[in-house]
């Protein structure tokens, strides 16, 4: 017997644990993909499946609806696979093990793909029935959203009519989604001479940070250590001439790193005096950073007499002046969004080659143009150094639409349903809303969807009633958009 049998509503739930039976993690959507192709054969509906494994399912309008403008409903069909130490699922093979306690949904022993399954569940019920109202249909399922929105990049947008998009990947019911940031990915390269240089080695580190994602918590005045390890070495030039061997931090652009190391050469006479200047710094680090960091740390290790090959005293300057002035976390917050950052970037890579210093930024905003601004900058600043700046990784914004009918229409059916406001929110991140907004000029578009929580862990669970008063909303609102 079915796992989710007797739920209501039958028909999500029975096809959410189809999707469940099916391995779809990202990378693997093959035959999840086909299975919406065979759905889309068996209730005659015009299907488009591209070599992406991205699904596009049509449906005409109901009675009365015939003449409506299309709607575009979205999600995404991989999820994240992630399972504990002692689980033997093969996520290549094996569908989950659902379990339902308490009025949840998770999954035994790994990631449940509520993220993006009970899209899919809620797009394929309303595809079958034969009774709900609803204007032409447009059902768009993407892969890889997971591993940097692959599908949705890949997806060819020209057979899509419609311009009012509901994306129901979203994991807070009463939540609104409404805009998101667009990014680039800008790595500064600036070339290093060397010359031989001799004396004590120096390991400068700052470590014991908080860390985190550099859009969603960029607002949380967190310590950035690649910041932080360029300041300390400005300063400390002002009381210790050193020679610099390179400087190395971070692991993801769009994380904010949590230790960054430099290595230098003084004399030995002093080492000592690096040791006082790491203890007199790491007051005012830790002063400025009480709350944030409490755990941040700047210390240096004092090793052995070296020669080597360091920086000259040019390049030292250049890298240094670099790593002070190169511009670094919120730019600007949002007038049409109380609270939103609207502009960011996050110094997240920091590496030094042989005969260059790199500094890898994630860039973003909520508006294009301050995206296109942020990164000329980083450019005329790197010239002004010597060095330069490549960009990859674009994915435009989903610009806040001020006069959004879908939203106004959102929150009204949403305050009749439920006897309060539903929170409308942005995003300081990137969703595949913005490369269908950016795809699709005059967009209006709102992402939704049930209770969700621990999303991409193997805790993962979703909310049985939330489930339900999420599919009466979605109805609702379809029934509406005549």
């Amino acid at each position: 017997m079915a796992v989710l049998a007797g739920l209501e509503p039958a028909s999500v739930f029975q096809y959410f644990e189809d999707i469940c039976s099916i391995p779809h993690g990202s990378g693997n959507t093959k035959p999840i993909s086909d299975y919406c192709v065979a759905f889309a054969k068996k209730h005659g509906l015009r299907y488009i499946q591209d070599d992406s494994n991205n699904v596009i399912l049509f449906k005409d309008g109901t009675a009365g609806y015939e003449q409506s403008a299309p709607v575009m409903l979205q999600g995404h069909l991989d999820m994240v696979c992630e399972k504990t130490a002692d689980c033997t699922i093969d996520f290549e093979k094996d569908g989950l093990k659902l379990q339902v306690e308490d009025g949840v949904i998770s999954a035994d022993g790994t990631t449940l793909g509520g993220d993006d399954g009970i899209a899919v569940a809620y797009a394929l019920a309303i595809l079958a029935s034969d009774d709900i109202p609803h204007p032409p249909l447009e059902v768009v399922l993407t892969v890889d959203e997971e591993v940097g929105m692959l599908g949705a990049a890949a997806l060819d947008c020209s057979p899509l009519q419609a311009r009012t998009m509901l994306n129901m990947d979203s994991e807070d019911e009463g939540y609104l989604l409404v805009s998101c940031a667009g990014g680039v990915r800008s790595v500064c390269r600036l070339p290093i001479a060397r010359e031989a240089s001799s004396g004590v080695k120096v390991e400068l580190k700052v470590s014991g940070l908080t860390g985190g994602h550099s859009g969603v918590e960029i607002d949380k005045e967190r310590a950035n250590a690649n910041v932080l390890i360029g300041r300390a070495l400005y300063e400390l030039n002002k009381i210790v001439p050193y020679a610099l061997l390179g400087v190395n931090g971070g692991l993801k652009d769009n994380a904010i790193p949590r230790e960054s190391t430099a290595e230098l050469l003084v004399s030995a006479e002093k080492a000592a005096e690096i040791t006082a200047f790491a203890e007199m710094f790491d007051g005012v680090f830790a002063n400025e950073y009480r709350m944030p960091d409490p755990e941040l740390k700047l210390e240096a290790m004092i090793g052995g007499p070296v020669s080597a090959q360091a920086m000259t005293e040019e390049s030292r300057r250049r890298t240094v002046s670099a790593l002070m002035q190169l511009p670094r976390g919120i730019q600007r917050m949002s007038v049409d969004i109380p609270g939103l950052v609207q502009t960011s970037l996050n110094l997240g890579i920091l590496t030094t080659e042989e005969e260059c210093v790199e500094m890898s930024f994630a860039v973003r905003s909520s508006l294009s143009t301050e995206k296109e601004e942020l990164v000329s900058r980083l450019e005329d600043l790197m010239a002004l150094l010597g060095g330069t700046v490549t960009n990859d990784g674009d994915y435009p914004a989903w610009e806040y639409k001020r006069d959004s009918k879908l939203r106004d229409l959102m929150v009204s059916v949403f305050e009749e349903m439920y006897g309060r406001k539903p929170v409308v929110q942005a995003l300081h991140a990137g969703v595949e809303c913005g490369l269908f907004s950016g795809a699709l000029p005059g967009l209006d578009c709102v992402s939704f969807g049930p209770d969700m929580q621990d999303i991409h862990t193997t805790s993962e669970s979703m909310s049985i009633a939330s489930v339900q008063r999420t599919w009466n909303y979605t109805l609702e609102v379809l029934k509406r958009l005549k």
